[in-house]
């Protein structure tokens, strides 16, 4: 089963992009923080998030830079062949529910 659930701070606000085909896609990127036994200390993951539709539409009124998120979702890779001819590959998460956390005053 592919299921992931993260909660983190959005990295940039979200940016959101219109399709011809009338689909809405919204990209951002979440900070999560999680303790490295080995290192003692906190260390931050990024991960990079794609939401369509109407949680797509949300998503770009509403996750502005340091708001918290919590994202329940899938684990999805992308590929593609660099300009070299080199095959590259980016994972991200794509969202299925998005929701807001932290109070009004975090989202200031």
């Amino acid at each position: 089963m592919n299921t992931v659930t993260i909660i983190g701070r959005a990295g940039q606000d979200a940016e959101i992009k219109y399709f011809e085909s009338g689909k809405v896609k919204t990209s951002f990127s979440l900070a999560v923080n999680r303790w490295d036994s080995r290192t003692k200390e906190e260390v931050t993951d990024w991960y990079n998030v794609e939401v369509w539709d109407k949680q797509a539409e949300f998503a770009g009124e509403y996750i502005k830079r340091g708001r918290q998120v919590a994202v329940d979702g899938r684990i999805t890779v992308n590929k593609w062949n660099d300009p070299s001819g080199d095959t590259r590959e980016r994972y991200l998460i794509v969202a299925n529910s998005v929701r807001l956390l932290g109070s009004k005053r975090d989202a200031e």
